[in-house]
């Protein structure tokens, strides 16, 4: 059996997308429920800067469909300091904000760190023993996107694979690329959009990312994504992929063909 496919956005909320990804005369306040139509996921950001109210990821729940899966960006006031290993206030805070709220609906914890981050050892794993494994009965599934080079080695694929934290995998960007399999889902953010396609990446690029997702749904490691480690078959793997950065009026536009396309591969 492979695993479950999630694509997506980075939230939900800009203005350049309404009457372009979103259709003339839509109310701002159903933007969220026509986004969750076409996509099967969105990354929610907004959690990196700030808390949110309890009361809106009690909404946001209400407003997407049943199957609908949110990843969730960690606090950076837990993720953007010295000492890792003295985050342990801000990671309960964030699970005590209400984003539990979301129930069956939260997916992966997205812990993002600054490209100044360098990798220590000790500290690092101080910083994901204080990583909980459930809240309010539902179990959490953590990943780390980390973008400094001083990470691209076994210690650290060994940590993450050791407490079954995924390891972000950047594509189509300047950042360091750690495609190996450290937990029992794969957490994917590609940041290639160009305003020369139409949809963001051309047919070739989407036919590519769409194979990429299936291996790795499917439990093969995908061509051409770069490793530290030369791992194992890893076994099938749920998959979160998540359209960002590059050109950003037309993310939508390639969450959407890449969903298509891999429907289509069925």
């Amino acid at each position: 059996m492979a695993g479950d496919i999630r694509i997506g956005i980075g939230g939900w909320t800009y203005e350049p997308w309404r009457g372009v990804f979103y259709p003339d005369g839509l109310a701002q306040k159903r933007e969220l429920e026509y986004a969750a139509s076409r996509l099967t996921s969105i990354e929610i950001n907004g959690t990196y800067y700030g808390s949110q109210k309890p009361e809106s990821f009690a909404r946001w729940h209400d407003e997407t469909p049943d199957d609908f899966i949110f990843a969730v960006k960690g606090p950076r006031f837990a993720t953007n300091r010295r000492v890792l290993a003295e985050a342990g206030e801000s990671v309960a805070r964030f699970f005590g904000s209400g984003v539990m709220r979301l129930g069956r609906k939260l997916g992966p914890v997205n812990w993002q760190f600054m490209a100044t981050k360098k990798f220590d050892p000790e500290d690092f794993e101080a910083f994901l023993t204080l990583l909980p494994k459930s809240a309010d009965g539902y179990p959490i599934r953590h990943a780390v996107e980390v973008r400094h080079e001083s990470f691209c080695c076994p210690a650290f694929i060994a940590l993450a694979r050791d407490h079954q934290v995924a390891i972000v995998t950047a594509g189509d960007s300047a950042f360091p690329q750690i495609a190996d399999p450290t937990a029992p889902f794969a957490y994917l953010r590609i940041m290639g959009t160009s305003a020369d396609q139409p949809h963001g990446y051309g047919p070739d690029a989407i036919d590519l990312w769409t194979t990429r997702m299936r291996a790795i749904a499917e439990g093969r490691q995908p061509h051409g994504l770069a490793t530290v480690t030369e791992p194992a078959e890893p076994g099938p793997r749920d998959v979160f992929l998540y359209v960002i950065a590059g050109h950003k009026i037309a993310n939508p536009a390639a969450a959407v063909a890449l969903i298509d396309r891999t429907n289509d591969s069925r």
